[in-house]
């Protein structure tokens, strides 16, 4: 009886793990191989008034140049495992592993600036902060409240941790040089991009209101096919 109590749970258990994995957008186990790039629809009224709706020069397209190498530096020499750049108010928010349940919000101007970068990020080398992830995550799993969590998450969760790569970081570079030809598309042009090394994901917002979530390792290929 006890046994086939423990054959039913487990049935249960892997049932529940299949429909976790699924039914997310980006699920806990990220991008899979046949699911390279999700697209979500926005508001049809925006939608449908992109083209008509007058175009402005946002101050971070002034100060690109300037800041592109920045960002650069923050994901791959800084704490920063997370940035999200928002094109029409300027404001940039990071994730960085020596703080990893906050978030903190700079202005792109500032962040522009080399001395401003050196006084609010300490560095931190990419490979120390990949072990520093992979450090934390252990710690995480290690916890008495991780063990209070379904056996179905904690499969899920540990079978990620064992299979977890992080974004190459050359592929950081490839994908920031492209940001200013998405601002530039006539249409549908990039709104905001958030980049995140520990998932590996590039999310883009444009301008009418939908979104792209891509493997950030297959993102060359989504350039490919969307840009003019």
């Amino acid at each position: 009886m006890a046994e086939n109590t423990a054959e039913q749970n487990q049935k249960q258990d892997e049932e529940l793990e299949e429909i976790v994995l699924k039914e997310s957008i980006v699920s806990a186990a990220g991008l899979t191989s046949d699911q390279l790039q999700v697209g979500i629809k926005g508001d049809p009224s925006l939608r449908e008034s992109a083209t008509m709706r007058q175009r402005y020069h946002s101050t971070v397209d002034d100060v690109f140049d300037q800041l592109e190498p920045n960002l650069e530096e923050l994901l791959l020499n800084r704490g920063v495992y997370q940035l999200f750049v928002a094109f029409n108010s300027g404001e940039i928010r990071t994730n960085s592993m020596f703080d990893p349940l906050r978030v903190e919000i700079h202005d792109a101007a500032k962040l522009a600036d080399n001395v401003y970068v050196d006084r609010q990020f300490p560095k931190i080398s990419y490979e120390d902060k990949i072990a520093l992830m992979r450090e934390l995550y252990a710690t995480l799993r290690a916890s008495k409240q991780y063990k209070t969590m379904p056996e179905y998450w904690q499969k899920i969760l540990n079978r990620r941790s064992e299979n977890w790569k992080p974004l190459e970081p050359e592929s950081i570079p490839d994908i920031l040089s492209t940001v200013r030809a998405l601002r530039e598309i006539n249409e549908y042009y990039l709104r905001n991009i958030t980049i995140n090394i520990v998932q590996g994901i590039v999310r883009m917002q444009f301008n009418c209101d939908g979104t792209q979530i891509i493997d950030a390792h297959n993102f060359r290929k989504f350039l490919e096919e969307n840009l003019p």
